[in-house]
C-alpha cells in the first residue's frame, strides 16, 4: 500500500515541507529531535492539518489542501505513542478490545486470539496496567492499535521510554509484526540502530525538510549523509543469508554478494535472511590480505570515495561487489596507504564487533 505525502505545514515558528512516497513494509522517519518527524506522523493521522498539499494512502485521499480530507475517525490509522497510554481502570483484555470500538464490523480483519499470541499477551489478559512493565505496556498498546484493524500503523518512538533490555524485547515483536501481520508501518525514531533493524525505506528529515529518501541499505552507505545519520554510529548495512552455525565456536557464518561474514551466535535458522550493521569505526583497511591476523572477516573491495571531513579521521567508502562499506580510519593512514577512488583494498572486520544489537531479520 503506497503512502504519498506532499505537504506544507506551519506550527508557530516551525515550518515543515515534506514530500516523499513509499510502498515499503516499514518506512522510517529518521532525524534529530525537532526535525519534524512527529508532525508528519500527526498529519497522516489527521491530528495536524497542513496548510496545503496532499496525503494519499493506497489511492485513498486522506488530505487535500483544496478539497479537504477524511476525518480522523475514517482514516483507520493505528497510532502507538512513546508511552502506552492505556486506560488504567480496564484490564489488558479490555484495553485490547477498546481498539475495536472505532472500526465498523465489516472493516475488521484483526483476529483477537492471533494478535494476543503474536505479542505473547495471554498471561497478561486479566491484569491491570499498573502491574505491567514498560515493555508489557507497549506490547498491549501495539495490540490495541492492531485490533482497530488499521490500514496503516504509525509508531512514534515507541522505545524511547524503555531501558535497553525492554527495547530489545519490543524490537523483536515489531519485527514479527512486520513479517506476519503485513500492515504498513511508519516508524519514527532518532536511534539509528532501531531504524537499521526495522526499516526498508528511510525518510531523512532535517529542520522540517526531507534531506533524502531511499532504501535503508543504500542510505546507510552514503558518505554525504553522515551529518544526518550520525557520524559516530555511522556505517553500512548488509543483507545476508545465514549459511551455517558453528556451535562449538559459538559463531554464525553469513553469506552475501561480497563474500562471507562471521558473527557471534546469530539467533536465526540456516537459510534465513538477516540485516547486518557494520559500524565504520569497526572497519580497518589493508592493501593486501593479511596472512596471520585475528580478523575473521576479510572482504576484498575497491575504494569508491574518500570523505572530505576535517579532523584526524576520515570515512572511506569501499565497494564490495556492489555493496557499499564504510571504514573510519585516520587521515595519516589514508595518506600512507595512498587510498583514492579506484584503488583496491581489503576491509578487516572483527567478528566480535558484530554484536546481537547489530543483527536483525531482513
Amino acid at each position: 500500500m503506497r503512502l504519498e505525502v506532499d505537504i506544507a505545514l506551519r506550527l508557530g515558528a516551525f515550518s515543515l515541507e515534506a514530500r516523499f512516497a513509499s510502498d515499503a513494509p516499514v518506512t522510517a522517519l529518521f532525524g534529530r529531535s525537532g526535525s519534524g518527524k512527529t508532525t508528519v506522523l500527526n498529519a497522516v493521522a489527521g491530528l495536524a492539518t497542513p496548510q496545503q498539499g496532499r496525503i494519499v494512502l493506497g489511492g485513498t485521499v486522506y488530505f487535500d489542501g483544496e478539497h479537504g480530507g477524511l476525518p480522523v475517525q475514517r482514516r483507520r490509522v493505528g497510532y502507538v505513542f512513546q508511552e502506552g497510554r492505556l486506560l488504567p481502570h480496564l484490564s489488558v483484555r479490555h484495553n485490547l478490545l477498546y481498539g475495536r470500538f472505532f472500526t465498523a464490523e465489516r472493516e475488521r480483519y484483526a483476529d483477537f486470539e492471533r494478535i494476543v499470541r503474536l505479542l505473547d499477551l495471554e498471561h497478561l489478559l486479566e491484569r491491570r496496567p499498573h502491574g505491567l512493565s514498560g515493555g508489557e505496556k507497549q506490547r498491549v498498546a501495539i495490540g490495541r492499535a492492531l485490533l482497530a484493524s488499521p490500514r496503516i500503523l504509525l509508531m512514534d518512538e515507541p522505545l524511547a521510554s524503555l531501558d535497553t533490555p525492554r527495547k530489545a524485547e519490543i524490537l523483536y515483536y515489531i519485527e514479527r509484526l512486520r513479517d506476519e501481520v503485513r500492515v504498513p508501518i511508519v516508524y519514527v525514531s532518532h536511534a539509528i540502530d532501531e531504524v537499521v533493524r526495522l526499516a526498508d525505506t528511510v525518510v531523512l528529515l532535517s529542520d522540517g525538510r526531507v534531506a533524502a529518501t531511499g532504501p535503508m541499505t543504500e542510505m546507510a552507505g552514503r558518505l554525504d549523509l553522515r551529518q544526518y545519520l550520525g557520524r559516530f554510529e555511522g556505517g553500512a548495512v548488509i543483507e545476508a543469508r545465514v549459511a551455517a552455525h558453528d556451535l562449538d565456536m559459538g559463531l554464525t557464518r553469513l553469506s552475501f554478494a561480497g563474500g562471507e561474514l562471521y558473527a557471534p551466535d546469530v539467533e536465526a535458522l540456516v537459510g534465513a535472511m538477516v540485516r547486518v550493521r557494520v559500524r565504520a569505526r569497526d572497519v580497518s583497511l589493508a592493501l593486501s590480505r593479511p596472512a596471520d591476523a585475528s580478523f575473521l572477516n576479510v572482504l576484498a573491495g575497491t575504494v569508491s570515495a574518500v570523505g572530505a571531513e576535517a579532523g584526524a579521521s576520515v570515512d572511506v567508502q569501499l565497494d564490495v561487489s556492489g555493496i557499499p562499506l564504510i571504514a573510519r580510519i585516520t587521515r595519516k593512514s589514508v595518506a600512507t596507504l595512498g587510498l583514492r577512488p579506484g584503488k583496491g583494498a581489503f576491509a578487516l572486520i572483527k567478528a566480535v564487533a558484530i554484536d546481537r544489537h547489530s543483527v536483525g531479520y531482513a
